[in-house]
């Protein structure tokens, strides 16, 4: 069985979930490829990580999701028509599991993997089955945002896309979400019913 991202429920809609995720710590591999290449491209660096290319020669077990977004970098500075190209900038992570902490992690010995601590968030997730392509994420990441948007809540910081399935299972059975942090509002609505 592979771990998943901790998470709470904190109140669910008919678009999404609003979830407090746990802090946890990535590997991360920051690529220039098209967005739909993006996660391959970094999946062999990371897979060699915790495959046992580190100074400890540590295997790490294989959680789920893989993240991917824009990297800092591209998400906080340029403006939104350049982060929208077909070649873009995705930062690519491995959550490990919650048993590591960035001072236990195995030290990468390829100096493309970066390990970093990420805190506890408050975030809205759309989950969608389906392929991997740059359409299906736009269509679902803009429902969450009107979503969020209609529930009071603002976005903040970059959207993230999660994948929880080899790319061996099928397309239509694939478990994909988009992943955006949110604030809440002191008029957030609530959840009907």
């Amino acid at each position: 069985m592979v771990e998943k991202l901790g998470y709470d429920v904190v109140r669910r809609y008919d678009e999404f979930e609003l979830r407090r995720y746990a802090p946890h710590v990535v590997a991360e591999v920051v690529v220039r490829a098209p967005f739909e290449e993006a996660g391959n491209l970094a999946f062999r660096t990371l897979v060699g990580y915790i495959g046992g290319q580190n100074r400890s020669k540590t295997k790490v077990a294989m959680t789920a999701p893989v993240l991917q977004q824009p990297s800092e970098r591209i998400a906080m500075t340029a403006p939104v028509e350049q982060r929208e190209t077909s070649q873009g900038e995705y930062a690519v992570a491995f959550v490990l599991p919650s048993s590591l902490t960035l001072e236990s992690a195995p030290v990468p010995t390829d100096p493309d993997v970066h390990l970093s601590q990420r805190p506890g968030v408050l975030a809205a997730a759309r989950r969608y089955r389906g392929g991997w392509g740059r359409g299906a994420f736009e269509q679902h990441r803009g429902e969450l945002d009107q979503a969020v948007r209609a529930a009071g809540l603002t976005p903040v910081g970059p959207v993230r896309w999660a994948r929880f399935d080899p790319p061996i299972m099928p397309a239509f059975l694939r478990r994909n979400e988009i992943v955006q942090d949110v604030v809440e509002g002191a008029g957030a609505a609530q959840p009907p019913g």
